[in-house]
């Protein structure tokens, strides 16, 4: 299935905010799915890219694992562990459908990545606010109250950011409508960006000044063809500098990448 969403210039830098202290500096990496049919080399050439970029952490959209069954789930996890260790960044992890699907798969998953299924962190100035929607198609009244009471708490944070995984916001965000309650939420606390996985597509859109993004896939099979339509490998590569930040999409080399 096609999607078309304000589609934003491939490779481009977006703007946004004011400048701040060089003390408040840092960059991090955006990694999108590595699985739904994980596509071979292709995790491994994003990391290389990434680490070619020295950021100051890494955290991902969701889907690092196949996933699917609670006996080989455990195993999956530990396979990738080497490469990981390899690049030594800190690595902030985002539930997917293919990490979690179950009670004993959400206790394997927050074992294997050290972290809760959703969680806040701050670093420098920002923060962050990561939320688990495994395993509905939206966020659920819970997240969403884990969501108020996050921001609340960290109001005074500039910028913020918040992933989770599945896409719900597409629909509405197409039709350029604010009137949904996340969104309404995140313009209240002066959220910057809202990242998404899933659907191994690029889509960046804006709506109030928020921009939302699906980020390309970082290994999992493309679903569609086209690089102008969204579909190819690669991160999504951040830098912030105070209240500015920069975020720029770094496509895989197409002669490797399909």
């Amino acid at each position: 299935m096609k999607r078309s969403i304000r589609w934003m210039l491939l490779g481009g830098v977006v703007l946004a905010g004011l400048i701040g202290g060089p003390g408040d500096d840092f960059r991090f990496c955006i990694l999108g799915d590595r699985t739904g049919d994980a596509q071979p080399g292709i995790y491994e050439r994003v990391w290389r890219d990434v680490d070619s970029e020295h950021p100051d952490f890494v955290i991902n959209v969701g889907d690092t694992i196949q996933g699917g069954n609670d006996s080989t789930a455990e195993a999956e996890w530990r396979a990738l562990r080497p490469l990981w260790d390899r690049y030594k960044y800190p690595f902030y992890f985002t539930p997917g459908n293919h990490d979690i699907w179950s009670p004993v798969s959400r206790k394997i998953y927050e074992t294997a990545t050290g972290r809760p299924a959703y969680y806040g962190f701050d670093y420098r100035q920002a923060h962050f606010t990561v939320l688990d929607n495994s395993q509905t198609e939206d966020l659920s009244e819970q997240q969403m109250e884990f969501l108020a009471r996050d921001l609340e708490s960290h109001k005074d944070r500039d910028p913020k950011f918040v992933l989770f995984h599945k896409p719900f916001w597409l629909v509405p965000v197409k039709f350029r409508s604010s009137q949904f309650p996340f969104h309404q939420l995140a313009k209240k606390y002066g959220v910057r960006s809202v990242f998404s996985g899933h659907g191994h597509q690029y889509v960046r859109a804006s709506v109030d000044g928020i921009d939302y993004w699906e980020v390309c896939s970082s290994g999992g099979k493309l679903k569609g063809v086209g690089e102008e339509q969204g579909w190819f490998y690669g991160h999504v590569f951040v830098r912030v500098s105070g209240s500015k930040v920069e975020m720029e999409v770094k496509k895989l080399a197409t002669d490797e990448s399909r």
